[in-house]
């Protein structure tokens, strides 16, 4: 039984450390977001960051596959200039599927 709660323990505590670096790209995101806003370099700020050897690491940590595809993504999201937290909130998400549901039908009407 011993052995079992050990193995659960590990995989607790590796699911906590992915969570914690998670957060840690989320931070990097709203700050490359708040640079792209002063600045406009936010984007450069971030597929930077995603191609050091640092942030590769937190990104490998948060069980992210740090690859182009990747940092194309990363960089995409900061084009768009909604922070983290808006982005994950559920109103987000409504509003995005609600823009997306009349975007169909406007193109459907249009055929």
């Amino acid at each position: 039984m011993a052995k079992y709660d050990d193995t659960a323990f590990n995989y607790e505590q590796g699911s906590r450390a992915r969570k914690l670096f998670a957060a840690v790209v989320l931070a990097a995101l709203d700050d490359a977001i708040a640079d792209e806003k002063s600045f406009g370099n936010g984007t450069e700020v971030i597929a930077r960051w995603a191609r050091s050897r640092d942030g590769k690491e937190v990104l490998t940590c948060a069980g992210i596959n740090p690859s182009e595809r990747v940092v194309s993504g990363l960089v995409r999201f900061v084009n768009r200039g909604v922070r983290t937290s808006v982005a994950l909130s559920r109103e987000e998400s409504e509003r995005q599927n609600q823009r997306s549901r009349l975007a169909r039908k406007k193109l459907a009407a249009s055929t």
